[in-house]
């Protein structure tokens, strides 16, 4: 077994001041219009958010394909929390990993107006994990957008 760790880092600039950014994290209503790649639906009634630190993050996201049905559950814990700056939650790791947790780490950056939002994501159990993670963020951020702009 590797023991090799690897890290997703990446930053997004969102046409939005952060406290509209940072809302989008803490809030389900907003969560549930954004989280998750194309045709990822994250349903509302399955959002769990406790904005203080040791509170649960939670979101499920849902999809259907040749299988049926499908759900990955996120199910975290808020490590660090200072709004509209910092958000830090710690998951279980996926079962095939060879790490019990990772860690999400989440920077909002004032940019007048804008918002740079940097996310560093890991361990996970390869750089194969990584690149699926960085593409399946990079969708959802783009949701996000819309969000935003809407």
């Amino acid at each position: 077994m590797s023991t090799e760790q690897h890290t997703l880092t990446m930053s997004r600039e969102f046409d939005a001041p952060r406290e509209k950014v940072f809302e989008a994290w803490m809030e389900p209503d907003k969560l549930t219009q954004w989280f998750g790649p194309v045709e990822v639906e994250a349903p509302r009634d399955q959002i769990i958010v406790e904005p203080r630190v040791g509170g649960v993050w939670q979101v499920v996201m849902v999809w259907s394909d040749e299988n049926g049905e499908q759900s990955a559950p996120i199910e975290a814990t808020i490590k660090e929390l200072d709004s509209p700056a910092l958000l830090v939650a710690q998951a279980k790791a996926a079962p095939d990993a060879d790490h019990e947790f990772e860690e999400m780490h989440l920077e909002f950056e004032d940019l007048n107006g804008r918002t740079r939002m940097t996310l560093t994501q890991g361990p996970f159990a390869s750089e194969e994990w990584v690149e699926m993670t960085r593409d399946g963020w990079g969708t959802s951020f783009d949701k996000l957008d819309g969000v935003l702009a809407g």
